[in-house]
C-alpha cells in the first residue's frame, strides 16, 4: 500500500463543498505474483516480436530476453491493442474519474489476487487493511476500481467504517453531476435506477405478502417490497418519458432529412478533446473541461466544408472503458445521434498511454449501437503535448491518409480534418460542371458563389460562363443552365 496524503481539508470539490476525502482500491485479478506479471510481460513481448512468417516466437533465439524498449513503436501498439489496461494505469484512470467526482484522494491500495473472494472481492485480511487506513486517514468514502455484486458491497459496508462505492457507481455520480438538461437528468436517473433496484436488502419474500398457506402469514407488504415497487414504478415512468424525447428527436431529424444536410458525430474516449475540437470547428463556445464526462448532452451546429458543403457536427458524450450498460441503455435517445450520423469522427488522445486500448473500448460502445460500420475518420488529438520526434512521426501518417493529426487547442491540422470529412461524405456528391447564366439572374449568381467553388469564369457578351463545383442538389437545381454539351461528372 502507498499512501498519498492530501491537502488541507478546505480544498472544495467540483460542487463547490469541501472536497469528500476517497480511499482508492485498486484490483488485479488472475495474477498469482509479481514474478507471473513478468512472465506474463516477457510472453507479451516475444509475441509481438514474432517473425513475419508468423513462427512461433517461443522458439526463436534469446526472444524472452528482448527488451522492450527494443520493440518498434507499431509492433508496441499492437502489443497495446491485444490486452487490457493494467491495474496501475485502470488505478490512474480511476483517479482521474475521483478528481471528476470532486473527490481528494487520501490513500491508494492495490490488492492482487487469482481470483476474487465471493463475499468481499478482495478478501478478509485486506478489508482489515483497507479498515485501518480508512480510520487513520479519516476517510468519508472507500472507492474500488471494480464493480461489485450486491453481496460484496453489503458485506463490505457492514466492516468498513465509511461508505462503500464500486465504479459504476462513482461513473453515475459524475454523470448525475453534470447533466444539465431535462433529458440528461432523465437518463442519468433511469441509469441509476436500474443500478438500484436489485441492490436493495431485506428479507425479500419470506415477508413480502399476506398469504393462505402455512409460514406465508407475514405482517404484509415489508419496506423492501414497497421500495422495490416505487423504484419500478419510476423507472417505467422515466422509459415513457424518454420514449417521448426520442419521437421528439426523430420528428428534429425527420426534419433536417428534409434538406439534404449530413451529419457527423464526434465519438471518443472520455477527456480526448472532443469538445475542445467541436468549439474549434464551430465556433461554439460548449464547456470544455479537463474533467471526464463533462459533455452529457449532444450538441448540433453546422460547419462549411472546402467544397461549400454543409455539415451538421454532433458533439457527443464520451465513452470509458467498462462503460456500464445501464448508461448505454439509458442515453440510447442521446446515442442515437451517432446512429443517424453519416461519418464518424473518432476522437484519440494522442498523449495517452493506452491509446489503443481506449480505442478499442470506443468501438466496443459503437458495436452495441450497431455503428462499426459506418465510415469512420481517426482523428488523433492534443499533438501539441508530443515532443517533435513524435509529433514529425503522427504527420507523416496523417500525409499518408491513415489518420489525421490535429489540435483542438491550437487550431493545428483542421484543414485536414475538414478535407478528410469532405471525402468521406458520400450522400449529396461533389460534381462538376459547366454554366452559362444571363448576368441580369443575379440571385443565381449569388446562389453559385455561396454554395459552390467557382473554378474559372469568363464573360461572353451578356453571359456568364462558369466552370464549378459543388453539391448535386444544387448543381440539379440549376440545369437550366448547364451547358449542352456538358454534363455534370462527379468531382474526384
Amino acid at each position: 500500500m502507498r499512501s498519498r496524503l492530501a491537502g488541507e481539508a478546505s480544498r472544495t470539490g467540483g460542487s463547490g463543498g469541501v472536497a469528500e476525502r476517497a480511499v482508492l482500491v485498486g484490483v488485479d485479478l488472475g495474477v498469482r505474483s509479481r514474478g507471473n506479471r513478468a512472465a506474463q510481460t516477457g510472453a507479451r513481448q516475444a509475441v509481438v516480436c514474432a517473425e513475419p512468417d508468423g513462427a512461433d516466437s517461443a522458439d526463436a533465439p534469446g526472444s524472452a530476453d528482448l527488451p522492450f524498449t527494443e520493440i518498434s513503436p507499431g509492433r508496441a501498439a499492437l502489443a497495446r491493442s491485444s490486452t487490457e489496461l493494467d491495474a496501475e494505469e485502470s488505478l490512474a484512470e480511476f483517479r482521474e474519474l475521483v478528481a471528476s467526482a470532486g473527490g481528494v484522494v487520501v490513500a491508494e491500495i492495490m490488492q492482487r489476487r487469482a481470483r476474487p473472494d465471493p463475499a468481499t472481492l478482495i478478501g478478509s485480511g485486506k478489508v482489515e487493511e483497507i479498515r485501518g487506513v480508512a480510520a487513520s486517514t479519516e476517510a468519508d468514502l472507500v472507492l474500488f476500481d471494480h464493480d461489485l455484486s450486491p453481496t460484496q458491497l453489503r458485506n463490505l459496508e457492514a466492516a468498513l467504517p465509511c461508505r462503500v462505492l464500486d465504479r459504476t457507481q462513482l461513473i453515475l455520480d459524475i454523470f448525475a453531476r453534470h447533466a444539465r438538461t431535462s433529458e440528461g437528468q432523465l437518463q442519468v436517473e433511469l441509469a441509476q435506477l436500474d443500478y438500484l433496484l436489485p441492490r436493495l436488502s431485506g428479507k425479500g419474500k419470506a415477508m413480502s405478502q399476506l398469504g393462505g398457506g402455512i409460514g406465508t402469514r407475514g405482517p404484509g407488504e415489508t419496506k423492501l417490497e414497497t421500495d422495490r415497487r416505487q423504484i419500478q414504478r419510476r423507472i417505467d415512468h422515466l422509459k415513457l418519458e424518454l420514449d417521448a424525447v426520442r419521437r421528439v428527436r426523430k420528428q428534429q431529424r425527420q426534419r433536417r432529412e428534409s434538406v439534404p444536410v449530413p451529419t457527423v458525430a464526434l465519438v471518443g474516449y472520455t477527456n480526448a478533446g472532443k469538445s475542445t475540437l467541436f468549439n474549434q470547428l464551430t465556433g461554439a463556445q460548449v464547456l470544455q473541461s479537463p474533467k471526464m464526462f463533462a459533455t452529457l448532452d449532444p450538441k448540433l451546429r453546422a460547419i462549411e466544408l472546402p467544397s461549400r458543403r454543409k455539415v451538421l457536427l454532433s458533439d457527443t458524450v464520451g465513452f470509458i472503458r467498462n462503460l456500464p450498460h445501464t448508461l448505454v441503455t439509458s442515453f440510447r435517445a442521446t446515442l442515437e445521434e451517432v446512429a443517424q450520423a453519416e461519418v464518424l469522427l473518432h476522437i484519440r488522445d494522442a498523449n495517452s498511454t493506452y491509446g489503443e486500448e481506449q480505442k478499442t473500448q470506443v468501438e466496443r460502445v459503437l458495436g452495441e449501437l450497431d455503428c462499426l460500420a459506418k465510415p469512420r475518420i481517426e482523428v488523433l488529438n492534443k499533438i501539441d503535448l508530443l515532443n517533435e520526434h513524435e509529433r514529425a512521426g503522427l504527420l507523416e501518417r496523417s500525409k499518408a491518409g491513415a489518420e489525421v493529426a490535429v489540435s483542438a487547442r491550437t487550431g493545428e491540422g483542421m484543414d485536414a480534418l475538414l478535407a478528410a470529412i469532405d471525402h468521406a461524405l458520400h450522400s449529396d456528391p461533389q460534381l462538376t460542371a459547366e454554366l452559362r447564366v444571363p448576368q441580369q439572374e443575379g440571385a443565381v449568381l449569388a446562389a453559385i458563389e455561396a454554395g459552390m467553388v467557382v473554378h474559372s469564369r469568363e464573360y461572353e457578351g451578356n453571359l456568364v460562363r462558369l466552370t464549378v463545383s459543388g453539391p448535386a442538389s444544387l448543381i440539379g437545381r440549376l440545369r437550366k443552365y448547364r451547358l449542352r454539351d456538358e454534363s455534370a461528372r462527379e468531382t474526384p
